[in-house]
């Protein structure tokens, strides 16, 4: 037997291999659909999978992925130029905030359990108020058009709430901490940051002037509610509040569980008041204190000679998004 024949006739006992065809993937499961979304980032699966066919975008939709909605690292990597921060407080962009939270909250059915968005509104929060009573943790600063209303309603209906972030949020009052405190035993994260308003030339220009009229001035009623209605609470931060000393000694008084408590830029507050407050608040593991640098239009020795000045204008975070 020659060569040749051998080869042939090895060629024949052995199971033919048929030419590679292009693979539908639009014939999977929807378990393993799902099980391969789950492995994807949010941006690919809601710019990526849910438009490739209709069977994609039907496992897209399948509850188990909403669990969170977390659009945070989205909005810290493009925030890099001024144009795109104004962009942010326009209709338009809360429209699509919007549309995303109650996408997730129908979605999701019920299995929501955290939300961190921006400007957004108080019909999309309502909404995710009703649809999501297992929300834990929800981050919404910046969101002009929130208000007490929607605040309330998250409080009803989402009892298990254990963090909430409502910074530079200034239609929210003293009322929706009450209403919170009262509602959601749970509850020991709270964010209630503001604007750096003693050098406002961070934010002038890209946030609305008549947004920022409107921040609130009661510092004081503020801390009196977390005291008295957060008890739990064991990370507190209330940066540039206007809180006074009187504030201060309610919630070092109400909030002993408190470890963290961040008084960034609180210019009511004196070293002294601190220091008593602080004493006060026996499991505290990390203080920051009201250190930053104050421009010369506001600056009056009396009010503020006694912190010390950076000798590099203080850059907050707020706006670095």
């Amino acid at each position: 037997m020659d060569g040749k024949t051998a080869t042939a006739g090895a060629g024949e006992d052995e199971p033919r291999i048929p030419p590679e065809q292009t693979r539908d993937w639009s014939d999977l499961t929807p378990v393993l659909l799902v099980n391969a979304f789950r492995r994807l980032s949010l941006r690919d699966r809601w710019a990526g999978a849910m438009l490739t066919c209709k069977s994609w975008l039907e496992a897209s939709k399948d509850s188990s992925l909403f669990s969170s909605l977390d659009l945070e690292p989205y909005f810290d990597a493009a925030g890099s130029g001024s144009g795109d921060l104004i962009g942010w407080w326009t209709a338009g962009f809360e429209r699509r905030i919007d549309s995303m939270i109650r996408s997730v909250a129908d979605w999701g059915a019920g299995s929501v359990r955290e939300v961190r968005v921006r400007h957004c509104s108080d019909g999309s929060i309502s909404l995710l108020a009703e649809r999501s009573p297992k929300l834990e943790v929800l981050s919404i600063q910046s969101s002009q058009s929130v208000t007490d209303a929607s605040i309330s309603r998250i409080a009803l209906s989402c009892s298990m709430l254990r963090e909430l972030d409502i910074s530079n949020c200034y239609e929210i009052s003293y009322k929706s901490l009450e209403t919170i405190g009262d509602n959601c035993p749970n509850l020991t994260i709270l964010r209630r940051n503001f604007m750096n308003w003693l050098d406002p030339s961070q934010h002038t220009g890209i946030v609305p002037d008549e947004y920022l009229r409107n921040c609130p001035q009661d510092g004081d009623m503020e801390a009196t509610a977390i005291a008295r209605a957060m008890p739990k609470l064991k990370h507190l931060e209330l940066r540039f509040s206007k809180l006074t000393a009187a504030g201060l000694i309610s919630v070092s008084e109400g909030c002993q569980e408190l470890e963290v408590l961040d008084l960034f830029g609180c210019v009511n507050l004196t070293s002294r008041g601190i220091e008593q407050s602080s004493a006060n608040l026996k499991n505290l593991i990390k203080l920051i204190k009201p250190n930053f640098y104050i421009p010369r239009s506001v600056y009056h020795t009396e009010r503020y000679g006694h912190w010390r000045l950076y000798d590099e204008r203080f850059q907050t975070n707020v706006f670095q998004i």
